[in-house]
């Protein structure tokens, strides 16, 4: 661990990136482990793995058929969670509804919640289970559509813990809920607040409750926080969509650029509509000219936890770049890395 805090003030350059895997739709949120494999969610309607060698293998599924007795809806996975017995989580992001579901390796999904505390659950963005037994749910927005929840003004996200008492609502009214994560010592939970540009956490109870709401770190123009991993020295690694950033929280709150891979451009037509509350799907849908197309999730890996594997929205491969070797920083193994 380091214990100098100027030893994580480097910069990458964009063309460093190695990409893995090919022909991956909308690779949002990227599980890494320690045998090589790369799991990302695929909007093909499950999830894939791309092996060490590059070989890329899906694992799809048909969603159950809804209680009114309509078709069944396509699989939208977003955040996905590696279980033990090699299954998996996605919190579904359909146009109007969502959940999260159970997904094996050949094929079966099954509903894992559908409503809490009298809520049937909005299009869901991500799932976590840590090492205590928990599976952490968040909920973007209950705005419909969802892009109205792109507003600085609006703050109608929320968590969810399921554990052995049930599922319940234990956070509300966040700016736009993106992925969390359990810090390394389990006392803090952190949150991205991607349209409220903020890194918060809460403390955790020994019960899965969540008080003492406080604020980390503020992002500014570009920098909309979504995916996040923490390294062994209590930094937090930060995904920013829209400016191609990836960003390390140091424990004190001061953020650092690790890379950047912008269009100036396109964050400029961004921060036009984001400041007059006009910000909408399309703008998070449009193409732009980098190496990264809208950077949406980091996940440490590698043998030595020493990798850092980005996935996107709108990309086809999961990008890497390695920390430094004159760098004294490495991922905090997650509870799956074994799995």
């Amino acid at each position: 661990m380091t214990t100098n805090p100027h030893a994580a003030r480097f910069t990458l350059d964009p063309g460093e990136l190695v990409f893995h895997g090919a022909g991956l739709v909308r690779p949002e949120c990227v599980v890494a482990t320690r045998s090589g494999d790369l799991y990302a969610a695929d909007w093909r309607g499950g999830v894939s793995r791309t092996s060490p060698s590059g070989q890329v293998e899906l694992y799809l599924g048909t969603m159950p058929q809804d209680a009114d007795g309509s078709p069944p809806r396509a699989a939208r996975p977003n955040g996905i969670a590696l279980r033990k017995d090699g299954s998996f989580l996605f919190a579904d992001l359909g146009e109007s509804r969502g959940g999260v579901f159970s997904l094996t390796r050949d094929g079966e999904i099954r509903s894992f919640l559908s409503t809490v505390d009298g809520l049937e659950l909005p299009p869901s963005n991500f799932v976590m289970e840590d090492g205590y037994g928990r599976t952490w749910i968040t909920v973007s927005t209950r705005q419909v559509p969802r892009a109205l929840g792109y507003r600085r003004a609006v703050a109608d996200g929320f968590i969810v813990v399921v554990d052995g008492k049930g599922a319940r609502i234990v956070a509300d009214g966040l700016g736009y809920t993106n992925e969390i994560g359990l810090s390394p010592d389990g006392r803090w939970l952190y949150v991205n607040e991607t349209f409220h540009r903020k890194l918060s956490r809460f403390a955790v109870g020994a019960d899965g409750s969540l008080s003492g709401y406080e604020v980390v770190t503020e992002f500014g123009p570009g920098q909309f926080p979504d995916g996040l991993a923490f390294d062994d020295a209590g930094g937090v690694w930060i995904a920013c969509i829209i400016g191609n950033q990836v960003i390390r929280v140091a424990p004190d709150g001061e953020p650092a650029v690790i890379l950047a891979d912008t269009d100036i451009g396109y964050v400029d037509w961004v921060e036009q509509a984001y400041r007059s509350s006009a910000l909408g799907r399309a703008h998070l849908d449009k193409p732009h000219q980098t190496r990264l197309k809208n950077l949406s999730s980091i996940a440490f890996g590698g043998a030595d936890l020493r990798t850092a594997y980005l996935g996107s929205v709108l990309g086809d491969a999961i990008a890497s770049f390695r920390i430094p070797d004159h760098v004294d920083l490495r991922g905090h193994a997650p509870s799956h890395w074994d799995y």
